[in-house]
């Protein structure tokens, strides 16, 4: 007795402690991810936030560009055969705000009249690049996507057009960015906000990467990024997305409407939740004193508890043992917490009781569909070989119930599955027996049947289920194979196998079929 007083004693003691810890484990666990996502929440907005001001940045930028050329284009129309005055207009383009790596002025057929620096030895050429052409083509201001310049350089061409007075197209002036090399573009958008990891990108509208905090990554294709997927389309927002380096990003997204472009601000996901996990050391520690003060106060009230439950718990056990609900009875419940245990302990194992009854009823079905289940299946057919009972199998597959699931839900591709069970009962004949294999798979068990009689049960129910709409709106159907024991096999194993190779063959020729297994593998029914 003294024994099972202290296991119940320790019991309590411990379910005790067990709530008391995973109480304080699901409090600081829930700070935690309160603060989680609070954070994250933050992060992403202001990310967002961030990318949208600079894309609006980026936007007014290339506005200005675009005006500031126009203004020299207006300048030069007069000017186009002053070779100093065309030199002049190129140098001061480039150095007055650094808007520009180079400053190109051509005649109406790209022909180069004056280039800043003069180092670029382009003047007297004729342009060939990609953003020359476009700008030539459409007589419009253009800006570029990026391309490899006769230079060399990556770069991004944007142009003016220069007209006559008379509306008469002279040339173009025109300015490149260089995207690896510095420029206003590159400060404007490489002065991020904080240094904590946070870094920003940018890419056109095929995906390419036109700025990057790593050079090396400019001119990158990366359009398999969620984000910026989301960017090509227009769309501005905020996701978690993994990068191409595997690490986790919280980032914000905006679009550069005149271009296209995509403006991307992203932090490190580990370096935002740093704070949290500094956060919750600080709780645990300043909470270890309430903590043992709070565990000795529990350890010492079970104990309490324990006493009075002592005899309660004997006389349980004892009860169990002899399987005699009525012992419980004659137990003396002299505080209300005993006596309500006693009650509920009596209800219970009554109930339990009731339930195993149940149960044991039950063990034999399959819960969703109401045929028979595997367990069952596989003793069934295990007697039958014991008996060496002649015996034929049909195991069936539905065709693409993945598709169900993921088209209409798993709600549907439940009620599919007992729509197919309840025309397989349909057509099975007296003595035969339905039982579902595992997922979409289900088994015919026929006793004293051949091969032909059982591809004509299979046929007549593939072509039930082929010609009937299922609950999904559409009719399904159904691959199958067939073996028959003991013409085809010497043991269930080797029978279920043999019928799973029929079944594969059925899928593999196109599926909605009966196969036979070995002698009538290519044989279409």
């Amino acid at each position: 007795m003294k024994s099972h007083h202290l296991k119940l004693k320790h019991l309590i003691m411990g379910v005790a402690m067990a709530a008391f810890f995973f109480t304080s484990i699901g409090s600081v666990w829930g700070g935690y991810r309160m603060n989680v996502d609070s954070i994250k929440e933050n992060t992403l907005e202001t990310n967002r936030v961030y990318a949208q001001k600079l894309a609006s940045t980026a936007e007014s930028y290339l506005h200005e560009a675009h005006q500031i050329l126009g203004y020299s284009a207006n300048q030069m129309r007069d000017k186009m055969e002053d070779e100093d005055a065309l030199n002049q207009e190129t140098e001061r383009l480039r150095l007055q705000n650094q808007m520009f790596n180079s400053v190109v002025i051509t005649n109406a057929e790209g022909l180069v009249l004056s280039v800043s620096p003069p180092s670029i030895e382009i003047k007297g050429e004729v342009l060939t690049s990609i953003g020359g052409k476009e700008a030539l083509s459409k007589k419009t201001p253009t800006i570029s996507k990026p391309y490899e310049a006769m230079t060399g350089r990556l770069i991004i061409f944007i142009s003016h057009p220069i007209f006559s007075e008379s509306n008469e197209y002279l040339g173009m002036v025109a300015g490149t960015i260089y995207l690896k090399e510095p420029n206003a573009f590159k400060t404007l958008l490489g002065e991020h906000y904080s240094k904590d990891g946070s870094y920003v990108y940018v890419v056109d509208s095929d995906g390419r990467v036109i700025y990057h905090q790593d050079p090396s990554r400019i001119n990158d294709v990366v359009t398999k990024n969620k984000v910026v997927q989301a960017v090509m389309s227009g769309k501005n927002g905020i996701q978690l997305v993994e990068n191409t380096k595997g690490v986790k990003m919280l980032a914000g997204y905006s679009t550069v409407p005149s271009t296209g472009w995509g403006v991307v601000s992203q932090k490190p996901l580990d370096i935002a939740l740093a704070p949290s996990f500094d956060r919750v050391q600080d709780v645990i520690i300043k909470s270890v004193p309430l903590m043992i003060v709070s565990i000795i106060i529990v350890l010492w009230a079970a104990a309490r508890i324990a006493n009075p439950l002592q005899q309660l718990a004997t006389l349980t056990e004892e009860s169990l043992d002899k399987k005699n609900v009525e012992g419980l009875k004659s137990v003396s419940g002299w505080y209300f917490e005993a006596s309500s245990l006693k009650n509920v302990l009596i209800r219970s194992l009554s109930f339990l009781h009731g339930q195993v009854m149940f149960f044991k009823d039950q063990s034999t079905v399959d819960p969703l569909t109401g045929v028979t289940n595997r367990r069952t299946m596989d003793a069934m057919l295990a007697e039958w070989l014991a008996s060496n009972v002649s015996h034929a199998i049909i195991l069936l597959d539905l065709d693409h119930f993945k598709s169900v699931n993921d088209t209409y839900g798993h709600a549907v591709g439940d009620k599919v599955l007992q729509f197919s069970a309840k025309h397989m009962e349909s057509v099975a004949r007296e003595g035969d027996v339905c039982c579902r294999y595992g997922g979409e798979e289900f088994v015919m068990l026929l006793p004293n049947t051949t091969e032909e009689e059982a591809a004509q049960v299979a046929e007549r129910l593939r072509e039930i289920l082929a010609t009937t709409e299922s609950p999904c709106g559409r009719p399904v159907t159904l691959s199958a194979g067939i073996a028959v024991y003991p013409e085809m096999a010497d043991s269930t194993e080797a029978l279920i196998e043999a019928a799973d190779g029929a079944l594969y063959l059925a899928k593999q020729a196109g599926r909605n079929q009966v196969k036979v297994a070995e002698q009538s593998l290519s044989k279409n029914l």
